[in-house]
Parts: C-alpha cells; sequence; structure tokens
C-alpha cells in the first residue's frame, strides 16, 4: 500500500514537472517569436529611414537648384528669350525629377510591415544605385550650369579602392556644401578638396565665403540666396558619425567650412 502511494505520489510530481517543462518551452518559444518580430520591424524600419534620409539629400538637392534657376528668371526679366527658355527648361525637368523622387520615399514610409506590397515598393527606392566618388563631377558641373562657380581638387589617387560606404558619405558632404553655398553666398567661389590614401583618412574640405545672403559677380545667371532651416548639417553630421568619421563645420574671417574625415582601412 505504501509502495502504491509512493508511486502515485512520484508520478504526480513527474506529471507537474512535465506540465511545467512543456509551458516553460512554450513560453520561450513565444518570446523568441516575439523577439525576432521586434528585430524584423528594427530592421525594416532602420532601413526605410536610411532611404529616407536618401532621398531627403537627393530632393534638397534638387529642389535648391531649382530655386535657384527659378530666382535667375525672377530677377533677371531682361535675360536673353534663350538663356529664360533654357532655364525653365531645367525648372521643368528637375521639378517632374523631384517628384519622381518623392513618390518613391512616400511609398517606402506609407507602406505596412509585411503587407504584400513591400517587396515591390522598398525594392524601387532601396535599388536606386547610391552615388560615390566617381559621381563627383558629375555633381559639381550640375552646380556649374546652375551659375556656381566651383573647383573641385581631387587628390584621392585610386577612387575605385575607396569604400563604398565613405565614397557614398563623402558625396553626400559635398552635395550638403554645394547646396549650402547655393543658400548662403550665391555666385562666390566655392572649393572643394578631397584627398586619402588606404590605411588612413579620406578627407573633405569644402569651403566658400560668406555674404550675407548677397549675391557677388561672377560668371553664369544671378543666384539669389535660398533660405534654409539649419537641419541638413545636423542629419549630415549624424551620417558621418554612423559611418565612423567626424564632421567639423566653422565660420572663420567670412569663410564657411565645412570638413570631414571618414576611415579608409587598407
Amino acid at each position: 500500500m505504501i509502495v502504491a502511494e509512493v508511486a502515485l505520489v512520484g508520478w504526480g510530481q513527474l506529471t507537474r514537472a512535465r506540465h511545467a517543462l512543456i509551458a516553460s518551452l512554450q513560453e520561450r518559444a513565444r518570446r523568441a517569436e516575439a523577439e525576432q518580430g521586434r528585430r524584423v520591424a528594427e530592421a525594416r524600419a532602420a532601413e526605410r529611414t536610411r532611404i529616407a534620409r536618401e532621398m531627403h539629400d537627393v530632393l534638397a538637392h534638387r529642389l535648391s537648384l531649382l530655386a535657384t534657376y527659378a530666382g535667375a528668371i525672377e530677377y533677371r526679366p531682361d535675360a536673353p528669350p534663350e538663356q529664360v527658355a533654357r532655364a525653365a527648361g531645367v525648372v521643368r525637368a528637375g521639378a517632374h525629377q523631384a517628384l519622381d523622387e518623392l513618390r518613391e520615399v512616400i511609398t517606402v514610409l506609407r507602406e505596412d510591415d509585411g503587407s504584400g506590397d513591400g517587396g515591390a515598393g522598398d525594392g524601387g527606392a532601396g535599388q536606386r544605385p547610391q552615388p560615390g566618388l566617381a559621381d563627383l563631377p558629375r555633381l559639381v558641373e550640375e552646380s556649374r550650369d546652375a551659375g556656381a562657380r566651383v573647383q573641385l581638387y581631387d587628390r584621392v589617387a585610386d577612387p575605385g579602392a575607396v569604400p563604398g560606404a565613405a565614397g557614398r558619405t563623402a558625396y553626400r558632404v559635398v552635395q550638403e556644401g554645394l547646396t549650402n553655398a547655393r543658400k548662403h553666398a550665391p555666385g562666390e567661389q566655392v572649393e572643394v578638396v578631397i584627398d586619402g590614401r588606404p590605411g588612413g583618412r579620406l578627407l573633405i574640405d569644402i569651403r566658400n565665403p560668406l555674404v550675407n545672403g548677397h549675391a557677388a559677380g561672377g560668371a553664369g545667371p544671378v543666384m539669389p540666396a535660398i533660405g534654409g532651416s539649419g537641419t541638413g548639417l545636423i542629419g549630415l553630421t549624424e551620417r558621418v558619425r554612423l559611418a565612423g568619421g567626424e564632421l567639423d563645420h566653422q565660420v572663420t574671417d567670412g569663410e564657411f567650412r565645412l570638413s570631414a574625415s571618414l576611415p579608409w582601412p587598407a
């Protein structure tokens, strides 16, 4: 009798322990699934934030160019008809391009996690080729076409050896510097210096004089000053920091200087 009771008690304890183990395993599985879902959501949010930041940089640059050309039309009504027609054509083409880019980022930001349209939307914006050092001449030429006086000194011996992330960040630094120059020093000379080597740092230095919003003499159309919110440099500082670099900007002796240093592993 005693043996039977002991056996029943042991069996009951074993059953309770088994149920507790099963419940524990189920809870672990539930937590692991929830954690995986959280990580996926965070990864999606981070990717969409990255895409939105890229598109913001592109739109800010393009809209500042449009404002420059529109200002040239407004401030130079006596300009030759062909020059006015050319500026109007650039404004029209640039507006269409800016709208296309804006649609892409809005599509990305409006998509729900896990929706059927997510892949197509993310792919459309996320797969857009990101510019790097090789695209700097085109960026500078675009600003020159808008009337800016930009001098590029590219002292990088082998641009193709620059890591992709560093090259993309360097491009955005130059883009922001040229955008700021159009806003605060229209018509003034802008100097852009790129230098660096493997095993050291990739250095970007951009300088332009400040003219308090008044256009100075120079080639190309008159460029009116363009207002800005000042948030571009804040976002750029974060971008450079995430790339492992440092960004500095200062005004000395009436000159604005934007400089960045990015890692370039050997």
